[in-house]
């Protein structure tokens, strides 16, 4: 027998007493684990009912026998809430206490809540009573005063509900009577320790109810003496309050008991067999002493009190001991959880717990939302997630779905032992005293997790959940809700806020109130508070006098304004402090909620008295100072014209949500999507190619008007800004002017243009082209650029008119700046391009003027063709009719084709098949401004592809030659095939394979002037006067205004002078600004140096004719006013070119700063009025910090020295340097800048003085990284050291230990120079070159590669190489140990074997290779492994085929997937939100609750992908609800039952079951209460069907109120997607306002369901409301109504027509039909004749009808479909004779022998039904004459 048992250990032995008369041990004993082995002697049992008991327990000792020898299938789990049911006793801890609730945390991670009505009998009647009183009472006391969190509480779930987002809660109660209930009086007995709750309070004690019915239980004060004392919530014990009572003596047979709380008593008690305790009444909280059963995987099995078997999962074992436990061990555990049915019992290790009422550890309230940068994996579970270890030791669990951000992307690899990642700790469940912690990347990055995270002040993103009367309900983050009372719904009071906001709307709002106890978090929408930059008053502390804030008003009475901020401080404003001018009737000026700006005048914070004031003229304090300067400088930091880097943050469809990364604040700004490029059709691509997280460079403010900042990305308008050929202000402007905007709106009259700085001007239409204007829309649109030309200032207005003529906007030289706008266009492609590459690398491979081999997919109508290839997969390729050229092709042929054009944003790529393309011709070394002819191929939106006829490379021609050249008569556009000629601007082939050229022959040595970038727009403002003033004069004048490197000065009314920054000062401080020494409006005295031509801006020396017409050149010098002055007098020409000849290399000079011009990468000097110089950025500074924002470093205007290197190529700028001349000799350091990142190569660095050098890959870094290029970005600045510069090629190293040779740094990767550097054994890093057969080769330097040959790569055996390609990409670092150098051959042998480099292996084990020389014993364990695998037998069971197949044991690659083969099952399982499926599992396999309402409708299970399709069968076995034991247990138990019992019980669930599927499922029984549509409506919110018939349902009991507010709450609920279910709803709410309602209801509800819902449909449903509710005359006026508004729907001309029909109104009728032809277009006549024809017939005059017919088919005989109406109309309703005139004149028409033999079958088949024999001949020999004629015409 010992043997047995111990064979059997699921007590196989005790079953033998089955046929005695003890039952009760047998029914207790607990049969959990052995999940699917028990259905086929159930099955068996069912079918043989007869046979004996006997027979009965053998084979039960079968079934065990089978399961003992799978036990090591034993599944332990955690409890899920799937798994917890109605009854189910649980040990909980109090984890927060409110007035109405106690929130009660629940093992594994579970949590509850205890409504205040569930906390006993006493407390619920002392509810009622004071409810139904109306005023307190003293006796009863809050939650708060009797239940503290960290308290340990027993509690019964009485719940489970289902909220609308989809998550549980769970209900629970704490009332002894339902806690207590298995228990009866005859069951006490001394020792026992239950749940009571005071009841009453007497004179020596306590009455106690302990829920046990006609028992008495009595506490006496001095057992409760030291509980009340060490509980410190006063002086005694309160009614309601729940103890852990230990019964001490037990009277009359249980009907009295006398109770203990003594800490220390309760505490020492353990639960003994003496007690008494089943199964029936076993409580959570007890703690006994067990023993060690079984241990396994996810936890143990224990039995206690003699035959009682719980479990332990991983979560509940002692982690001090959980290695050494051990089976027979004898340990203390305390009871977790009873399940009602099941009578599974859990149990916990945790010390805290193993002394009855001991409290568990707190987390330390700073931990709660704490981000962990390194949490180590203890374990793995992989159906419920991975336990932790954090950096303080404690333990922490993520559950499966907080380990990864999706399910697809959960990799179960990255959670072994010891693996470490970055977490969140997001709760901490006191019932297993762990932290909950995520790893889920937007949870770690969350602003709020909490409601203590959010501050008073904060801003805030929020979306709507619901709008109710109290206001509206925002989604702040998961769990934080907050509430926005409707006076903050908006600025002013909404009425119909529901027109405003929708559910689910994305809104920013500011919290007014947050209060983290109560989770109450009040908000604002007011746009005036959330813009706000004051500061934020949230306490009386901080208001100190003097701060100016925003509030908003709460009540105006006659006294004065009462102002609210924020945290409910609150203030008056008396009634003299409301205005300057005195008001009487504040309520009338002031509304409630409106936002005003006032001053504090005086606080008293101790009495929260504030004094405000409405006047802001008042000077601020001087301690209000520091207050307001943070936001201050906010506002100071947008410098309109600066230009910053942002990262997107939102994509938005009319442009991007951006933040601006130098800014600390982190300032959210906004860039339209227009704004992207000065081209729109490249706006669009840019928008689509970027994506959230993007950086996005040089970016300029524009604007911060209105609620955001805004940004521009358009080249044009930020060069326009840094030139300074911009107007700041109205003031600024000047006739003439040229300006760079954008349009702003495109009018019929004109078009309105905006500058930078806000300036808005208008160009009429007569102003707007050198063309005739039409329609403005042709010629221009919104966000377009273009450059105006200012006309003319009205001041008054403040109104400027524009021209936007080409003629007169354009320098003139139309090449040039047609070419410029190509290459602008070209550069910002190329940015996009690389964007692109990202998502689809194939881009790169899609090249114009490549070739490419397609197939033919098909061949369209118009000629053009369809085809498919390898490189352009995903995309549209097509040739026109033209550029198939004479070829015939066919489906499925493969054919060469020439690229011309890739559209990316709309994935269309141009090919063309012409001979003279494809032909290779020889290329022709090209020169610049060479003319050439050439062939039109392509036209694009802003550019057309031509070929060179000599060299056929395919070149881009700019269509427009100006921005504002936009429109193009037909008969000037460019067509494919037209030959053009063309003048060559690019010979290199740019990224996008073409050439660039303008249109129109080059022009001969003739310059055109295009304004010098460097030039200023000063000049323009300047007008040239005549004057008399000649150089040498002195002249007195007032300064106009003060520029950086210029004064301009009026010398009188007309005549304006200019002072350079050199004639200031004699001499120059550098580093000095001299022209601030001059203030605006200053008087000075200057004497004339020269003048500055108007047209040129060159300056003029004195011998020039025209100087008395140009602007004077002064100078303030003191020694030029004073002594002689020769600065000017000296230029005998006019060309400065001489002047720059008088500096030499080397020489230094003093100069001042324009500006530095980013776009060219330079800082732009003047040294004179007519001296400018340049400056490259490289030669700026040593330092690559000022480098990365010289803009920053160089003011403009400052005074700067520098060294002249030469002049630039145009010979008409200096060159300079601010670091000297530049030297690159072998062993320097210099500054240099990246100009190309070359993968797994290195860098190409542009060097000072116009030289590049080279990186390589080795030289970045002294240590090798697995990314080296990852830090280096096209543009950022380096210190480079030059390791060698030889025949003009320079090799540069940007190792620290090269840069910073003292800094005595590690260096782990030592440059390898020569072989002689690798020893044998040496362990060396390098990256991976290619992979070939003889093995992998791996660059160990810049020379010298090393080899690895495949058996030294990894110790398994690879039949693939491409596996080596997937797991050693080119570029992958690795660390080998030298196995061998051949310093002849120059080889090295390298290995990679973890037992040569102590790295683990490349190729990762889970791939399952055999290993070398492993084969056979790898073969055998997979043989083990397939026959313990506990799925593949399921499935065997099942018949399956593919799971025989894979039973097989036959050696194959494992792929990775096969590992954890259930990862449905894991996701079932874990995810909450999967309960449908599960709830359908749990239908299909059996209703395992009767208490659980059946639903409506019950969907399927669905799986995620084909492949694991085959498990969802299992599943319904196996994972029933996620606890597979615990159903299994209710089985085992039904075994054990007598037959009659059994018998009795099921046939009582079947009744109980048909009734209810009966009640709920029978389609034909309508629901019987608003309850029963409530359910459904829940069910299926979408159905108009069921919330028409709750509306019936209201209206049969004349609720008329009811059904509309039923109709409103569908209106609301159905998703806005389903757009007929609305209508539905509208057009039941108009019909019930027609027959119950008011005209005027009718109306109300008529005008917003015309806004809701598509017009047309809702004016037709009204008109049949109307017509069959037999009100004609508002029928009439509405089908009126509707002929205005809609003359062009034909189907409304029919509508009414049939309505007047019906109404006997034919003559109406008739009229109706011209009105008809005269509103719609001539093509929709014939139908609407034939239709009216048509309604005639039916219900009207048929004479008419036909003469319709017959006046319709003589206009248009050809109409067949006409004919054939008439035909079945006549059928109907003519006489046989005239039917077969019809025919007869049908069969005589000259139409297509197609229709003639529809017409001919049809008189057939007319002849066949109703006509003779001769007449069916007769027809057919008509027939046979007509195909006659037919051939005999084609003969001839």
């Amino acid at each position: 027998m010992a043997s047995m048992e111990e064979n059997f250990p699921r007590g196989g032995i005790q079953k033998k007493p089955a046929e005695g008369k003890t039952p009760k041990p047998k029914l207790e004993k607990d049969n959990l684990f052995d999940v699917q082995h028990e259905e086929k002697p159930q099955k068996r049992k069912r079918s043989q009912k007869d046979q004996g008991k006997q027979q009965e327990s053998k084979k039960r000792f079968k079934a065990d026998k089978a399961a003992a020898a799978k036990d090591n299938v034993m599944n332990i789990g955690p409890l899920t809430i799937e798994a917890l049911s109605e009854g189910m006793l649980l040990l909980g801890c109090i984890k927060e206490v409110t007035d109405y609730e106690l929130a009660v945390s629940l093992p594994n991670g579970l949590s509850g809540f205890v409504p205040v009505t569930q906390i006993s009998d006493a407390y619920g009647k002392l509810l009622t009573k004071q409810v139904a009183q109306g005023e307190l009472l003293e006796e009863l006391n809050s939650l708060p005063d009797m239940f503290s969190p960290g308290t340990l509480v027993r509690c019964i779930v009485t719940s489970i509900e289902k909220g609308d987002d989809g998550r549980r809660s769970v209900k629970l109660s704490i009332d002894p009577k339902k806690v207590n209930k298995g228990l009866n009086s005859t069951a006490l007995a001394a020792g026992m320790l239950l749940s009571g709750s005071v009841m009453s309070v007497e004179d020596h004690g306590y009455l106690i109810d302990i829920g046990v019915t006609g028992t008495h239980a009595f506490l006496p004060n001095q057992k409760a003496k030291t509980y009340i004392k060490a509980l410190k919530k006063g002086p005694d014990l309160k009614i309601g309050q729940n103890l852990n009572c230990l019964i001490v003596e037990v009277k009359n047979e249980g009907r009295v008991v006398c109770l203990s709380v003594d800490r220390s008593e309760v505490a020492a008690s353990i639960a003994t067999e003496r007690q008494n305790w089943t199964l029936s009444n076993l409580l959570p909280g007890l703690v006994v002493k067990a023993r060690v059963q079984k241990l396994a995987p996810l936890g143990m099995k224990l039995t206690f009190l003699s035959y009682f078997t719980g479990i332990v999962d991983f979560m509940h074992m002692d982690p001090e001991k959980s290695m050494s436990y051990s089976p027979d061990q004898v340990v203390r555990a305390c009871v977790l959880s009873v399940h009602p049915t099941s009578r599974v019992v859990r149990l916990t290790l945790l010390p805290s717990f193993l002394h009855a009422g001991g409290a568990p550890r707190q987390l330390p309230g700073q931990r709660m939302g704490a981000v962990l940068e390194e949490a180590t994996v203890k374990a793995f579970y992989k159906q419920f997630g991975a336990v932790f270890e954090l950096d303080d030791g404690t333990l922490a669990f993520a559950r499966l779905k907080h380990l990864s951000k999706t399910r697809k992307s959960f990799k179960p690899g990255a959670f072994k032992e010891g693996y470490k990642h970055k977490c969140r700790i997001i709760d901490y469940s006191l019932m297993d005293e762990m932290c909950i912690v995520s790893l889920k990347h937007q949870i770690i990055e969350a602003q709020f997790l909490q409601y203590q995270d959010i501050h008073t002040g904060d801003v805030v993103q929020g979306k709507v959940l619901s709008l109710k009367p109290i206001g509206m309900q925002v989604k702040v983050a998961d769990g934080i809700r907050g509430l926005v009372p409707s006076l903050h719904l908006s600025d002013v009071i909404l009425k119909q806020p529901e027109k405003k906001y929708n559910i689910g709307d994305e809104v920013k709002c500011r919290v007014l109130e947050c209060n983290p106890e109560g989770k109450k978090l009040i908000l604002t929408l007011k746009k005036s508070l959330v813009q706000s930059k004051l500061p934020v008053l949230s306490n009386y502390e901080d208001a100190k006098p003097g701060l100016i804030t925003h509030g908003f008003v709460v009540c105006a009475r006659e006294f004065g304004c009462i102002m609210k901020f924020y945290n409910d401080v609150k203030g008056l404003v008396p009634k003299n402090e409301l205005g300057s001018e005195p008001i009487s009737c504040p309520d009338k000026v002031f509304y409630e909620g409106q936002v005003l700006k006032v001053m504090v005048l005086k606080c008293e914070p101790q009495q929260e008295r504030l004094l405000l004031s409405f006047k802001l003229t008042s000077k601020p304090g001087p301690e209000d100072k520091w207050k307001c300067t943070p936001k201050e400088k906010q506002e100071v930091k947008c410098q309109i014209g600066e230009i910053v880097d942002v990262k997107i943050c939102k994509k938005k469809d009319n442009g991007l949500e951006v933040s601006i990364l130098e800014d600390e604040d982190n300032v959210v700004a906004w860039i339209p999507m227009l704004h992207l490029s000065d081209f729109v059709a490249t706006s669009k691509l840019l928008w689509q190619s970027l994506q959230e997280g993007d950086v996005l460079p040089r970016v300029m403010y524009l604007s911060d008007k209105g609620e955001n900042i805004i940004l521009s990305r358009k080249s044009a308008v930020i060069s326009a800004v840094q030139e300074e050929q911009v107007v700041r202000s109205f003031s600024e402007i000047q006739p003439g002017m040229l300006l760079t905007g954008y349009v702003r709106n495109v009018m019929p009259f004109g078009v309105f243009v905006e500058f930078p700085f806000g300036v808005t001007g208008l160009a009429p239409k007569v102003s707007m082209s050198d063309k005739f204007v039409t329609d403005t829309k042709d010629h221009f649109v919104v966000g377009q650029t273009v450059i105006a030309k200012v006309m003319s200032i009205d001041e008054e207005k403040q109104r400027v008119l524009l021209n936007l003529k080409v003629s007169e906007c354009s320098s003139g030289d139309s090449a040039a700046e047609s070419f410029a706008l190509l290459n602008q266009y070209f550069k910002e492609l190329k940015e996009i391009k690389d964007l692109l590459k990202r998502g689809d690398p194939s881009i790169c491979e899609l090249v114009p003027g490549k070739r490419v081999h397609l197939i033919v997919q098909d061949v369209r109508e118009d000629g053009s063709a369809l085809f498919s290839g390898s490189p352009a997969t995903g995309w549209t390729v097509t040739a026109t009719r033209y550029h198939l050229g004479d070829k015939k092709i066919a489906r499925g042929e493969k054919r060469k084709a020439l690229i011309l054009h890739v559209d990316a944003l709309k994935c269309e790529v141009y090919v063309s098949l012409r001979e003279e393309l494809l032909k290779q011709k020889p290329k022709r070394r090209l020169r610049e401004n060479s003319q050439h002819s050439a062939v039109v191929q392509h036209i694009t939106e802003h550019f057309a592809v031509a070929s060179l006829l000599e060299t056929a490379q395919l070149a881009a021609v700019p269509i427009a030659c100006h921005f504002n050249d936009t429109f193009r008569f037909d008969s000037e556009k460019l067509r494919v095939g037209q030959t053009v000629s063309v003048t060559l601007k690019a010979v290199k082939e740019n990224h996008h394979g073409v050439l660039l050229a303008v249109q129109g022959p080059a022009k001969k040595n003739v310059f055109v002037r295009v304004r010098n970038e460097s030039e200023t727009a000063l000049e323009e403002m300047l007008p040239a006067v005549k004057h008399s003033l000649s150089p040498g004069d002195l002249v007195t004048g007032t300064v106009k205004s003060v520029k950086p490197t210029h004064v301009t000065v009026a010398i009188d009314d007309k005549l304006t002078g200019s002072i350079h920054a050199s004639r200031i000062l004699d001499e120059v401080p550098i580093g000095s600004f001299p022209t601030s020494t001059l203030k605006t409006g200053q008087k000075v005295t200057a004497r004339v140096i020269g003048g500055r031509d108007v047209n040129t801006h060159r300056c003029l020396p004195i011998t020039h004719p025209h100087l008395t017409q140009s602007v004077p050149e002064l100078s303030i010098r003191p020694s030029e006013i004073e002594g002689e002055f020769t600065a000017m007098l000296n230029l005998k020409e006019e060309n400065s070119l001489k002047e720059l000849g008088l500096y030499n290399v080397g020489q230094t000079i003093t100069c001042f700063v324009k500006k530095y011009n980013m776009l060219k990468n330079w800082l732009e000097v003047e040294v004179g009025p007519d001296i400018r110089g340049r400056v490259p950025l490289l030669l700026l500074s040593p330092n690559t910090k000022v480098l990365k924002h010289p803009e920053k470093v160089f003011k403009n205007g400052q005074a700067i020295s520098a060294t002249v290197t030469g002049t630039d190529a145009s010979g008409t700028n200096l060159c300079l340097s601010l670091t000297g001349i530049p030297s690159l000799e072998q062993g320097t350091i210099s500054v240099g800048m990246v100009m190309k990142v070359t993968p797994h190569t290195g860098l190409t660095i542009a060097l000072p003085g116009g030289k590049t050098g080279k990186v390589s890959i080795f030289h970045l870094n002294d240590t090798y990284t697995e990314d080296p290029l990852g830090n280096f970005k096209v543009g950022k600045i380096v210190r480079c050291y030059i390791l060698s510069n030889e025949n003009g090629k320079i090799q540069l190293s940007l190792r620290q230990s090269r840069l910073n040779p003292k800094i005595n740094s590690k260096v782990e990767d030592i440059e390898i120079e020569s072989i002689k550097d690798v020893k044998k054994g040496q362990l060396v890093r390098g990256y991976v070159k290619s992979i070939s057969p003889s093995g992998v080769f791996v660059g160990l330097s810049t020379s010298i590669l090393g080899r690895i040959l495949f058996q030294n790569v990894s110790p398994y055996f690879v039949q693939k190489h491409s596996l080596y390609e997937k797991y050693l990409p080119e570029g992958k670092l690795l660390t080998a140990k030298v196995l061998g150098v051949d310093r002849k051959e120059k080889h090295i042998e390298l290995s990679l074997l973890p037992e040569d480099t102590g790295m683990p292996s490349v190729l990762p084990e889970s791939l399952g290779l055999p290993q070398y020389g492993a084969e056979e014993e790898k073969r055998e364990e997979d043989n083990e492994e397939k026959r313990e695998d506990p799925k593949l037998k399921t499935k065997k069971r099942r018949g399956n085929d593919e799971s025989h197949q894979e039973a097989k044991p036959k050696k194959r690659k494992i792929s990775p997937a096969d590992e954890n083969d259930s990862g449905i099952e894991v996701y079932y399982r874990e995810e909450e939100e999967d309960d449908q499926e599960e709830e359908a599992a749990k239908k299909k396999s059996k209703v395992k609750k009767p208490s659980e309402a059946p639903r409506l409708q019950v969907s399927m299970g669905f799986t995620w992908d084909e492949d694991n399709a085959m498990d969802i069968p299992v599943l319904d076995q196996k994972e029933e609800s996620s606890e597979s034991e615990e159903e299994e247990d209710t089985q085992s138990k039904l075994k054990k039952r007598t037959k009659k019992e059994k018998e009795l019980e099921k046939q009582k669930k079947e009744k109980e079951l048909c009734k209810v599927e009966a009640a709920l499922m029978d389609p034909s029984r309508q629901p019987q209460s608003a309850d029963d549509f409530d359910r459904l409506v829940l069910g299926s919110p979408n159905s108009s069907i069921l919330w028409l018939q709750y509306m019936a349902f209201h209206l049969q009991a004349t609720e008329i109120e009811k059904a509309r507010a039923v109709a409103e709450r569908a209106l609301k609920t159905i998703s806005f997607r389903e757009e007929q279910e609305k209508l539905n709803v509208w057009v039941a709410l108009l019909n019930l306002e027609n027959m119950y309602g008011t005209e005027e209801t009718l109306m109300k509800v008529f005008e917003r369901a015309v806004q809701y819902n598509e017009p047309l449909k809702v004016f037709q449903h009204l008109c049949d409301i109307y017509a069959s509710s037999e009100k004609y005359k508002q029928a009439e006026e509405l089908y009126q109504t509707m002929l205005k508004r809609f003359r062009q729907e034909k189907s409304v001309w029919l509508k009414y027509a049939s309505f007047l029909l019906k109404q006997g109104q034919a003559e109406a009728t008739h009229r109706l039909l011209e009105r008809a032809l005269k509103a719609l277009p001539t093509k929709e006549h014939v139908d609407v004749i034939s239709k009216f024809a048509q309604l005639e017939f039916h219900s009207g005059d048929t004479e008419h009808a036909r003469a319709l017919f017959e006046s319709t088919l003589s206009s248009y005989p050809k109409r067949t479909d006409v004919w054939s109406i008439y035909m079945d109309i006549m059928i109907k309703h003519g006489s046989q004779k005239e039917v077969r005139d019809i025919f007869e004149r049908v069969i005589h028409l000259s139409l297509a022998p197609k229709k003639m033999k529809f017409f001919f079958k049809r008189y057939l088949d007319y002849e066949k039904k109703f006509g003779t024999a001769e007449s069916v001949l007769a027809v057919k020999r008509a027939a046979l004459e007509y195909v006659e004629t037919k051939s005999s015409l084609a003969d001839t």
